[in-house]
C-alpha cells in the first residue's frame, strides 16, 4: 500500500482556487488491489481539484488503455477509456449518510487519498462483457478461435434439428 501513497493530494497550504494534480495508472497500481478486475492498463489520470471554503470539489479525468482478455476469441487487447467523474469532500468532524457521495474530511486530515476513487472508476468504466469487436475484424482477433467456435456453433443446431425429441415438445406449444 506504500505504492498508493502517490496517489495522495495535500490540500492544507494551498490557495483557495482550482489546482492541477496528475498521475500515471500503471500495472503496478492495480498490483496493491487483490480482487481487481482490470490486471494491466495504461493511464493518465489529470485531478482538477478546486479548493472552496467549506469543500473540495475534485474532477477526474482518466484518459488510456486497459489490457483486457476478449471475452469471445480470448486474445488479449487494448480497450481505450475516456472517464469523467466528480467528487465532492467536505470539511466536517460529523459524518454525512452513508447515501450521499460526499466524502467528509475532519481537521486533523491534511490530504485526500484519490487511489480508491480512482480505482472504482477504472473498474465501473471496463466493459462487463469484454469483447474486442463484434465482427471479429480487429488485428486482434484470434481468427483460429473464432472459426473453431462457429464450426461448433453450426453443428449444435444441425444436432437440435437431428433429434425427434425437440419435435415432440414443439407440438405442446
Amino acid at each position: 500500500m506504500k505504492s498508493l501513497r502517490t496517489y495522495s493530494i495535500p490540500y492544507t497550504g494551498l490557495k483557495l482556487g482550482k489546482h492541477l494534480f496528475e498521475f500515471e495508472v500503471t500495472d503496478s497500481f492495480f498490483d496493491e488491489f487483490e480482487y481487481s478486475l482490470v490486471k494491466k492498463a495504461s493511464l493518465k489520470c489529470t485531478v482538477e481539484m478546486e479548493k472552496q471554503e467549506t469543500m473540495l470539489i475534485l474532477n477526474f479525468y482518466i484518459t488510456g488503455h486497459l489490457d483486457l482478455t476478449c471475452d469471445r476469441c480470448l486474445a488479449p487487447y487494448p480497450q481505450p477509456v475516456d472517464i469523467r467523474e466528480q467528487q465532492i469532500a467536505k470539511f466536517g468532524e460529523e459524518q454525512i449518510d452513508e447515501d450521499e457521495e460526499i466524502i467528509t474530511l475532519g481537521k486533523s486530515d491534511h490530504e485526500i487519498n484519490v487511489a480508491g476513487l480512482i480505482y472504482e472508476y477504472i473498474n465501473v468504466a471496463a466493459p462487463f462483457i469484454s469483447v474486442c469487436n463484434d465482427e471479429g475484424n480487429t488485428p486482434y482477433c484470434d481468427k483460429e478461435m473464432l472459426e473453431s467456435l462457429n464450426k461448433l456453433t453450426v453443428n449444435n443446431e444441425q444436432d437440435e434439428k437431428a433429434d425427434p425429441r425437440w419435435d415432440a415438445l414443439k407440438k405442446i406449444k
